[in-house]
């Protein structure tokens, strides 16, 4: 446990300094409203509750984390060709703009499908796997999955199918711009995943 922990203590260190930093731009979310309307809209739904399931939902996602992300798709530290076009447009105050205007926005519910899956994903959700040394989730992404500002995503509501996806890259490190994700993504199977991905969509 003790090595994830210490990753976990860095990443959260960068991720402050890093938003101290963020937050000296100033956000004009009705700027960022607009932007959205011409650049973002299309995949993620007018009020960035997006209803197809391979899109994240973003409505109401700490602002912290998604300016991190357009960052790192623009960099090419997170990579996804589509993504990485679409922030290559934007600069950081459009990104901060953007952000705050999704983090204002109400995110929809989501819901789980699979009753057996649910008691799996809860159980690992809120207990994690002590003989693998997988830390509960809930640990840093809260109980109702609502995560904590700044330092770890919203997770509750999200499509299961876009949070699978997100651990499987994370545990072949496809999805490189997260070392402690991938440090615990690493250990789980395909069904802990699958179970995680369903608990989190019903999860408010």
């Amino acid at each position: 446990m003790k090595p994830i922990v210490t990753l976990i203590g860095a990443v959260l260190a960068a991720t402050l300094s890093w938003s101290a930093h963020a937050q000296s731009a100033q956000p004009d979310p009705k700027r960022g409203a607009a932007l959205f309307g011409q650049v973002c809209v299309a995949c993620h739904a007018a009020d960035g509750n997006s209803t197809t399931a391979a899109n994240p939902k973003l409505a109401q996602q700490h602002p912290e984390y998604l300016i991190k992300q357009l960052k790192e798709f623009k960099s090419g530290k997170r990579a996804n060709a589509i993504m990485a076009g679409f922030a290559a447009q934007l600069s950081d105050q459009d990104m901060v703009d953007i952000a705050h205007w999704l983090a204002s926005q109400k995110a929809t519910t989501g819901f789980s499908t699979n009753a057996e899956l649910v008691r799996l994903g809860e159980r690992i959700y809120r207990g994690g796997i002590v003989d693998r040394r997988i830390p509960a989730c809930a640990g840093c992404h809260g109980p109702s999955g609502s995560g904590i500002p700044a330092e770890y995503p919203r997770l509750s509501g999200q499509h299961a199918e876009y949070t699978a996806a997100q651990l499987k890259a994370f545990r072949s490190n496809e999805r490189a711009n997260n070392k402690p994700m991938h440090e615990i993504a690493r250990y789980l199977t395909d069904t802990e995943i699958a179970a995680l991905a369903d608990y989190i969509a019903g999860l408010r």
